[in-house]
Protein backbone atom coordinates (compact mmCIF):
# COMPACT_ATOMS: atom_id res chain seq x y z
CA UNK A 1 0.00 0.00 0.00
CA UNK A 2 0.98 3.32 -0.90
CA UNK A 3 1.59 6.17 1.88
CA UNK A 4 2.49 9.88 1.84
CA UNK A 5 5.20 9.82 4.87
CA UNK A 6 4.89 13.68 6.79
CA UNK A 7 8.83 15.13 7.40
CA UNK A 8 7.63 18.25 8.54
CA UNK A 9 4.29 19.71 9.01
CA UNK A 10 3.07 23.46 8.42
CA UNK A 11 0.32 25.14 10.98
CA UNK A 12 -3.16 23.72 10.04
CA UNK A 13 -2.20 20.76 8.13
CA UNK A 14 -5.33 18.41 8.09
CA UNK A 15 -7.25 16.25 5.61
CA UNK A 16 -10.20 17.98 3.82
CA UNK A 17 -12.80 16.51 0.87
CA UNK A 18 -15.34 18.52 0.16
CA UNK A 19 -17.11 17.95 3.71
CA UNK A 20 -20.35 16.40 5.17
CA UNK A 21 -23.79 18.02 4.39
CA UNK A 22 -27.18 16.53 5.73
CA UNK A 23 -25.86 16.87 9.69
CA UNK A 24 -26.57 20.37 10.69
CA UNK A 25 -29.60 18.85 12.72
CA UNK A 26 -27.05 16.93 14.77
CA UNK A 27 -24.67 19.91 15.66
CA UNK A 28 -21.78 19.07 12.75
CA UNK A 29 -20.69 21.30 10.42
CA UNK A 30 -19.41 20.73 7.57
CA UNK A 31 -15.89 21.56 7.30
CA UNK A 32 -14.36 20.93 4.02
CA UNK A 33 -12.06 23.34 2.27
CA UNK A 34 -11.81 27.01 3.19
CA UNK A 35 -11.18 27.18 -0.62
CA UNK A 36 -13.28 25.20 -2.28
CA UNK A 37 -12.68 26.00 -6.33
CA UNK A 38 -9.01 25.65 -5.54
CA UNK A 39 -9.14 22.44 -3.61
CA UNK A 40 -11.47 21.07 -6.67
CA UNK A 41 -8.44 22.07 -9.02
CA UNK A 42 -5.51 19.93 -6.72
CA UNK A 43 -7.40 17.53 -7.36
CA UNK A 44 -8.43 17.34 -11.27
CA UNK A 45 -4.76 18.28 -11.59
CA UNK A 46 -3.74 15.37 -9.91
CA UNK A 47 -6.10 12.61 -11.98
CA UNK A 48 -8.19 12.49 -8.99
CA UNK A 49 -12.25 12.92 -8.26
CA UNK A 50 -13.09 16.37 -7.37
CA UNK A 51 -14.02 14.72 -3.92
CA UNK A 52 -11.12 13.32 -3.34
CA UNK A 53 -9.04 14.01 -0.28
CA UNK A 54 -5.90 16.16 0.13
CA UNK A 55 -4.13 18.01 2.24
CA UNK A 56 -5.02 21.75 3.68
CA UNK A 57 -2.23 24.10 4.99
CA UNK A 58 -2.20 27.38 6.08
CA UNK A 59 0.61 29.71 5.33
CA UNK A 60 3.31 27.13 4.69
CA UNK A 61 3.40 23.15 3.59
CA UNK A 62 5.96 21.14 4.57
CA UNK A 63 8.01 18.09 3.25
CA UNK A 64 6.35 15.14 2.48
CA UNK A 65 8.22 11.59 0.56
CA UNK A 66 5.78 9.02 -1.29
CA UNK A 67 6.37 5.17 -0.85
CA UNK A 68 5.11 4.33 -4.59
CA UNK A 69 5.15 7.00 -7.47
CA UNK A 70 2.13 9.46 -7.47
CA UNK A 71 1.62 12.48 -9.66
CA UNK A 72 0.80 15.76 -7.04
CA UNK A 73 -0.42 19.40 -7.76
CA UNK A 74 -0.43 22.50 -5.20
CA UNK A 75 -2.72 24.63 -5.69
CA UNK A 76 -3.94 27.95 -3.79
CA UNK A 77 -1.71 30.78 -4.09
CA UNK A 78 1.57 31.71 -4.59
CA UNK A 79 3.75 29.11 -3.23
CA UNK A 80 7.72 27.99 -4.02
CA UNK A 81 7.51 24.18 -4.64
CA UNK A 82 10.72 21.65 -5.01
CA UNK A 83 11.23 17.82 -5.33
CA UNK A 84 14.77 16.97 -4.38
CA UNK A 85 15.49 21.20 -4.38
CA UNK A 86 14.31 21.38 -8.36
CA UNK A 87 11.36 24.09 -8.56
CA UNK A 88 8.37 22.59 -9.34
CA UNK A 89 5.00 25.43 -10.25
CA UNK A 90 1.99 25.37 -8.64
CA UNK A 91 -1.17 25.32 -10.39
CA UNK A 92 0.01 21.65 -12.39
CA UNK A 93 0.39 18.24 -11.55
CA UNK A 94 4.13 17.23 -11.59
CA UNK A 95 5.71 13.29 -10.47
CA UNK A 96 7.20 12.38 -7.14
CA UNK A 97 8.95 9.20 -6.90
CA UNK A 98 9.91 6.92 -3.56
CA UNK A 99 13.09 8.45 -2.24
CA UNK A 100 12.14 11.99 -3.11
CA UNK A 101 11.19 14.91 -0.85
CA UNK A 102 8.41 17.37 -2.05
CA UNK A 103 9.14 20.79 -0.09
CA UNK A 104 5.88 23.24 -0.20
CA UNK A 105 7.07 26.42 1.73
CA UNK A 106 5.44 29.55 2.13
CA UNK A 107 2.04 31.06 0.58
CA UNK A 108 2.40 34.70 -0.89
CA UNK A 109 -1.22 36.81 -0.93
CA UNK A 110 -2.61 34.05 0.21
CA UNK A 111 -3.49 32.20 3.17
CA UNK A 112 -5.12 28.57 2.26
CA UNK A 113 -3.33 25.96 -0.04
CA UNK A 114 -3.83 22.77 -1.34
CA UNK A 115 -1.47 19.82 -1.77
CA UNK A 116 -3.84 16.74 -3.95
CA UNK A 117 -1.85 13.66 -4.42
CA UNK A 118 -2.91 10.99 -6.91
CA UNK A 119 -5.47 8.13 -5.29
CA UNK A 120 -6.30 10.81 -2.41
CA UNK A 121 -5.67 10.41 0.71
CA UNK A 122 -7.83 7.58 2.45
CA UNK A 123 -8.22 7.90 6.09
CA UNK A 124 -11.17 6.23 7.15
CA UNK A 125 -14.40 8.25 6.41
CA UNK A 126 -16.23 9.29 9.61
CA UNK A 127 -19.79 10.37 8.81
CA UNK A 128 -19.46 9.78 5.16
CA UNK A 129 -16.54 12.49 4.61
CA UNK A 130 -12.28 12.53 5.40
CA UNK A 131 -12.77 15.84 6.16
CA UNK A 132 -11.00 16.89 9.77
CA UNK A 133 -13.38 19.08 11.68
CA UNK A 134 -10.32 20.11 14.52
CA UNK A 135 -13.14 21.41 16.82
CA UNK A 136 -15.15 18.07 17.37
CA UNK A 137 -11.85 15.81 16.73
CA UNK A 138 -14.04 14.21 13.66
CA UNK A 139 -12.09 12.74 10.32
CA UNK A 140 -8.49 13.20 8.95
CA UNK A 141 -6.12 11.61 11.06
CA UNK A 142 -7.37 10.82 15.15
CA UNK A 143 -9.81 14.54 13.78
CA UNK A 144 -6.69 16.68 14.32
CA UNK A 145 -3.89 18.43 12.58
CA UNK A 146 -1.19 16.38 11.31
CA UNK A 147 2.53 16.45 12.37
CA UNK A 148 6.22 15.27 12.09
CA UNK A 149 6.62 11.52 11.70
CA UNK A 150 2.36 10.84 10.74
CA UNK A 151 1.75 8.38 7.81
CA UNK A 152 -1.54 8.69 5.37
CA UNK A 153 -3.18 5.81 3.41
CA UNK A 154 -2.94 6.96 -0.44
CA UNK A 155 -5.34 5.19 -3.01
CA UNK A 156 -3.55 3.45 -6.18
CA UNK A 157 -2.65 5.70 -8.67
CA UNK A 158 -4.07 5.68 -12.17
CA UNK A 159 -1.79 6.18 -15.44
CA UNK A 160 -2.73 9.16 -16.33
CA UNK A 161 -1.39 12.78 -18.35
CA UNK A 162 0.27 15.44 -16.11
CA UNK A 163 -2.00 18.68 -16.43
CA UNK A 164 -1.83 22.32 -16.13
CA UNK A 165 -4.14 25.15 -16.25
CA UNK A 166 -4.73 26.68 -19.73
CA UNK A 167 -4.65 30.11 -17.89
CA UNK A 168 -4.32 31.33 -14.61
CA UNK A 169 -7.06 31.41 -12.38
CA UNK A 170 -8.85 35.05 -11.71
CA UNK A 171 -10.62 36.05 -8.22
CA UNK A 172 -13.51 39.01 -8.17
CA UNK A 173 -12.07 42.34 -7.39
CA UNK A 174 -13.59 44.95 -5.12
CA UNK A 175 -15.92 44.90 -1.95
CA UNK A 176 -16.90 41.54 -0.75
CA UNK A 177 -20.20 40.86 -1.27
CA UNK A 178 -22.68 40.87 1.49
CA UNK A 179 -27.07 39.78 1.45
CA UNK A 180 -28.57 41.47 4.58
CA UNK A 181 -28.54 38.77 7.27
CA UNK A 182 -31.76 37.18 9.55
CA UNK A 183 -31.50 39.72 12.64
CA UNK A 184 -31.15 43.20 9.86
CA UNK A 185 -34.08 44.59 12.06
CA UNK A 186 -31.39 44.32 15.06
CA UNK A 187 -29.19 46.96 13.66
CA UNK A 188 -30.82 50.91 12.48
CA UNK A 189 -30.29 52.38 9.50
CA UNK A 190 -27.37 54.20 10.35
CA UNK A 191 -25.52 51.39 11.73
CA UNK A 192 -26.02 49.65 8.20
CA UNK A 193 -24.59 52.29 6.32
CA UNK A 194 -21.87 52.29 8.25
CA UNK A 195 -21.32 48.47 7.92
CA UNK A 196 -21.35 49.19 3.97
CA UNK A 197 -19.29 52.02 4.15
CA UNK A 198 -16.38 51.94 6.19
CA UNK A 199 -13.11 49.81 6.11
CA UNK A 200 -12.46 46.43 8.57
CA UNK A 201 -9.71 44.60 8.84
CA UNK A 202 -8.91 41.46 9.12
CA UNK A 203 -7.50 40.47 12.01
CA UNK A 204 -4.68 37.57 13.18
CA UNK A 205 -8.15 36.04 15.30
CA UNK A 206 -8.63 33.56 12.89
CA UNK A 207 -9.12 29.83 11.91
CA UNK A 208 -10.89 27.19 10.51
CA UNK A 209 -13.93 28.02 12.54
CA UNK A 210 -14.44 32.14 11.90
CA UNK A 211 -12.14 35.23 11.73
CA UNK A 212 -12.95 38.68 13.90
CA UNK A 213 -12.69 41.96 11.77
CA UNK A 214 -11.72 44.88 12.95
CA UNK A 215 -12.96 48.27 12.03
CA UNK A 216 -15.96 50.55 13.23
CA UNK A 217 -17.70 49.71 16.33
CA UNK A 218 -21.27 47.99 15.25
CA UNK A 219 -23.80 47.94 17.46
CA UNK A 220 -26.97 46.08 17.75
CA UNK A 221 -29.47 48.68 18.76
CA UNK A 222 -32.04 45.93 19.73
CA UNK A 223 -29.37 43.89 21.69
CA UNK A 224 -26.60 41.77 20.95
CA UNK A 225 -28.23 38.46 22.45
CA UNK A 226 -30.74 37.06 20.44
CA UNK A 227 -32.60 33.04 21.07
CA UNK A 228 -29.54 30.64 19.16
CA UNK A 229 -30.75 29.85 15.52
CA UNK A 230 -29.05 28.45 12.66
CA UNK A 231 -25.60 29.84 11.27
CA UNK A 232 -24.52 28.99 7.68
CA UNK A 233 -21.18 29.37 6.21
CA UNK A 234 -20.96 33.62 5.83
CA UNK A 235 -22.86 34.59 8.63
CA UNK A 236 -21.26 37.70 10.09
CA UNK A 237 -22.08 37.57 13.71
CA UNK A 238 -21.94 41.00 15.64
CA UNK A 239 -21.81 39.79 19.84
CA UNK A 240 -21.37 42.76 22.38
CA UNK A 241 -17.67 43.66 21.52
CA UNK A 242 -19.15 45.24 18.42
CA UNK A 243 -16.04 43.34 16.08
CA UNK A 244 -18.01 41.21 13.63
CA UNK A 245 -16.86 37.80 13.29
CA UNK A 246 -17.41 35.62 10.22
CA UNK A 247 -17.99 32.03 10.21
CA UNK A 248 -16.27 29.57 8.08
CA UNK A 249 -16.31 25.68 7.64
CA UNK A 250 -16.05 24.78 11.23
CA UNK A 251 -18.37 26.90 12.58
CA UNK A 252 -20.90 26.40 15.06
CA UNK A 253 -24.45 25.23 13.45
CA UNK A 254 -26.42 27.41 15.78
CA UNK A 255 -25.75 30.86 17.47
CA UNK A 256 -26.72 33.35 19.92
CA UNK A 257 -25.61 36.81 18.21
CA UNK A 258 -27.50 38.67 15.84
CA UNK A 259 -26.46 38.20 11.88
CA UNK A 260 -26.11 41.34 10.23
CA UNK A 261 -25.38 39.95 6.86
CA UNK A 262 -24.14 36.82 5.04
CA UNK A 263 -21.34 36.92 2.83
CA UNK A 264 -22.51 35.72 -0.67
CA UNK A 265 -21.43 32.03 -1.27
CA UNK A 266 -19.58 33.46 -4.80
CA UNK A 267 -17.03 35.33 -2.17
CA UNK A 268 -16.47 33.40 0.35
CA UNK A 269 -13.17 31.68 -0.84
CA UNK A 270 -11.62 34.88 -1.57
CA UNK A 271 -12.49 35.72 1.97
CA UNK A 272 -11.22 33.06 3.45
CA UNK A 273 -8.03 33.77 1.37
CA UNK A 274 -7.34 37.33 2.10
CA UNK A 275 -4.23 38.29 4.24
CA UNK A 276 -4.04 39.30 7.61
CA UNK A 277 -4.01 42.71 7.78
CA UNK A 278 -5.89 43.95 4.88
CA UNK A 279 -8.77 45.76 4.82
CA UNK A 280 -11.28 45.12 2.87
CA UNK A 281 -14.78 46.46 2.17
CA UNK A 282 -18.76 45.16 2.19
CA UNK A 283 -21.30 45.76 -0.61
CA UNK A 284 -25.03 44.76 -0.26
CA UNK A 285 -26.27 42.64 -2.66
CA UNK A 286 -29.60 40.95 -3.35
CA UNK A 287 -30.69 36.95 -2.65
CA UNK A 288 -31.39 37.00 -5.87
CA UNK A 289 -28.21 38.82 -7.49
CA UNK A 290 -25.86 36.29 -5.14
CA UNK A 291 -27.63 33.12 -6.26
CA UNK A 292 -27.03 34.34 -10.26
CA UNK A 293 -23.61 35.10 -9.26
CA UNK A 294 -22.63 31.55 -8.18
CA UNK A 295 -24.06 29.65 -11.24
CA UNK A 296 -22.20 32.28 -13.53
CA UNK A 297 -19.27 31.38 -11.68
CA UNK A 298 -19.92 27.53 -10.95
CA UNK A 299 -20.40 27.48 -15.23
CA UNK A 300 -16.77 29.34 -15.37
CA UNK A 301 -15.33 27.01 -13.15
CA UNK A 302 -16.97 24.58 -14.69
CA UNK A 303 -14.76 25.47 -17.99
CA UNK A 304 -11.70 25.94 -16.58
CA UNK A 305 -12.00 22.45 -15.08
CA UNK A 306 -13.17 21.35 -18.72
CA UNK A 307 -9.92 23.04 -20.15
CA UNK A 308 -6.88 21.99 -18.51
CA UNK A 309 -4.62 21.33 -20.67
CA UNK A 310 -1.94 18.12 -20.89
CA UNK A 311 1.55 18.78 -20.02
CA UNK A 312 4.91 18.42 -22.25
CA UNK A 313 6.69 15.99 -20.44
CA UNK A 314 9.86 13.47 -21.20
CA UNK A 315 7.99 10.12 -21.72
CA UNK A 316 9.67 8.55 -18.82
CA UNK A 317 8.55 8.99 -15.35
CA UNK A 318 12.50 8.81 -13.91
CA UNK A 319 13.56 12.05 -15.39
CA UNK A 320 14.61 13.25 -12.42
CA UNK A 321 16.72 10.13 -11.54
Amino acid sequence: MNTLDIMHAGPMLTVQDLGRSGLLNLGVSGAGPMDRPAMMLANRLAGNEDGAATLEFAHVGGQFTVQQPVRFAVTGGVVDISVDGKPRHGWESHHLLPGQVLKIGALRQSVWGYLAISGGIETPPVLNARSTHLRSGLGGLEGRRLAVGDTLPVGATTPRSLMALRKPIHRPIGPIRVIPGPQMDHFDVATWATFLQEPFKVTASRDRMAQVLDGPVITAARGHDIVSDGTVAGSIQVPSSGRPIVLMAERQTTGGYPKIATVASVDLPRLAQTATGATIRFRSITQDEAEEMLIAQSRDFAATLADLEVKLETPAILEDV
